[in-house]
């Protein structure tokens, strides 16, 4: 076949084609709708859907005691495209409740690809167990796994959350807040950022721990600092956040945490007790006191309080600064068995506590006595004469009466009774007359006690 007769017979079926579409539009409307809509849907099943997977958020470093620092969030969109043009559209999902803003990415071509997306956030500290994750919205729904993180800096001085950047929206007005907290002595000075997309009066509101504490309106160019003083007068933490009020109104807030010292002088007082006590009585125990000042330069006045009745106020004396202290006795003359109890008052200031001790009076045995020396002797007058001297010493070991009687060769020859007033020695003496030819024997006996004996000898011959 010519080229011309192909051409001809191309035209031939390209007319012949024409008029049976032209056909059958007008002979049939509904019919016409029905094969467009059926094209449409062959079309639209012809290219399905990218194929979309994500990996759970990686942390770097995903666990840090070390403040402030910087979490960075990393993870990969993998979509498996069939031509044309693909839109990635993603956002991050946080631990907290928050989301961030819609962000897009556009593919070209098909095949496998990859996206790689992050995340920043920036601790000043606090102990934070959290999470992110990447939700994909387009072309398909799909969530990953959580990726953790943990920052573990103890006691919160910062902001506790990512430094966001907000970018202005074509033709519309924006508004973004920073908040940081300067925690200084029982006081948090919070200062924020107001920042705008142009020149504008902005209302903003200051909230501590869910409670409006300030209310102001600043003139905006760019970027604008504003503050406010956290002063409870105590101990007091939880969260300031900075509010801008009205239309494009943004918000942000920091954890904060106040400590108060108390820098006036202090002063304090102990008591120490005496070990408990068990033995003879009358007996003086004594308890010891402690002044303590932490810095002061003067008299300091106080009393003790004995077994719950307080005493006469008396006065001891600081000198120079710094800590110091005093050390007060108080003591106790017990003559029975019993507890005291001591404590010290300071004017003005605190009492102590109460210090006891206990005294346990036992009976003291009863003295006793002895006979210390004893000693008999005969003397010659004129044979057979003599003369027999006897002597004793008894000493007793307290205030006692004793009984003694003093026999020569078994018969009594002297008795009678010593009054000892308290410990100590008194004399028991005999002299006789005695046959010089004999000898003997003398005894000295107490009554219910001790004797001694002693022998003399015969100084005449018979």
């Amino acid at each position: 076949m010519s080229g011309l007769a192909r051409k001809l017979a191309v035209l031939s079926a390209g007319t012949a084609m024409l008029a049976t579409m032209t056909a059958g539009l007008l002979a049939s409307p509904a019919a016409a709708a029905s094969g467009s809509t059926q094209a449409r849907a062959s079309a639209a099943h012809g290219v399905p859907k990218a194929a979309v997977s994500v990996g759970a958020p990686k942390a770097s470093p995903s666990k840090s005691t070390d403040c402030p620092v910087k979490v960075t969030f990393s993870s990969k969109i993998k979509v498996k495209a069939y031509g044309g043009r693909t839109t990635v559209a993603y956002r991050w999902l946080r631990g907290d409740g928050s989301k961030s803003g819609i962000k897009k990415v556009t593919l070209k071509g098909k095949g496998v690809k990859y996206v790689a997306v992050k995340e920043s956030a920036t601790f000043k500290g606090g102990d934070l167990k959290s999470w992110n994750s990447v939700q994909v919205l387009a072309p398909r729904k799909v969530t990953s796994a959580k990726g953790y993180f943990t920052v573990a800096c103890g006691e919160d001085k910062g902001d506790g959350g990512k430094e966001e950047v907000v970018k202005p929206r074509p033709h519309r007005h924006w508004t973004a807040t920073r908040v940081w907290v300067d925690e200084r002595d029982c006081k948090a000075v919070a200062t924020g950022r107001i920042s705008t997309s142009g020149k504008r009066w902005v209302r903003y509101q200051w909230v501590v721990n869910g409670r409006v504490v300030d209310r102001d309106s600043v003139y905006v160019n760019g970027s604008r600092r504003v503050q406010y003083v956290i002063e409870p007068g105590r101990d007091l933490r939880g969260q300031v956040r900075l509010e801008v009020v009205g239309r494009g109104g943004s918000s942000d807030g920091s954890y904060f945490r106040i400590h108060c010292e108390d820098h006036s002088p202090k002063v304090t007082a102990s008591v120490a007790a005496p070990a408990d006590y068990s033995g003879t009585c009358p007996v003086t125990r004594t308890f010891s006191g402690t002044i303590r000042v932490s810095d002061a330069d003067g008299p300091v006045r106080y009393r003790w309080i004995r077994d719950g009745v307080a005493g006469s106020w008396e006065t001891v004396s600081f000198y120079g600064h710094g800590p110091q202290s005093r050390t007060l006795t108080d003591s106790w003359k017990a003559s029975e068995s019993g507890t005291a109890r001591r404590a010290i008052e300071i004017a003005g200031g605190p009492t102590s506590g109460t210090a006891s001790a206990k005294v346990a009076c036992e009976a003291a045995p009863a003295p006793k006595a002895y006979i210390s020396k004893f000693t008999a002797s005969q003397t010659e007058v004129a044979c057979s004469r003599a003369s027999l001297a006897v002597s004793g010493t008894i000493y007793a070991e307290g205030a006692m009466k004793v009984k003694y009687v003093l026999k020569v060769n078994g018969a009594t020859v002297k008795s009678g009774e010593l009054d000892f007033a308290s410990a100590g020695s008194q004399e028991v003496a005999y002299g006789a007359d005695s046959i010089g030819t004999k000898s003997g024997t003398a005894t000295l006996e107490i009554v219910g006690g001790g004797n001694a004996s002693a022998s003399y000898e015969a100084v005449c011959k018979a």
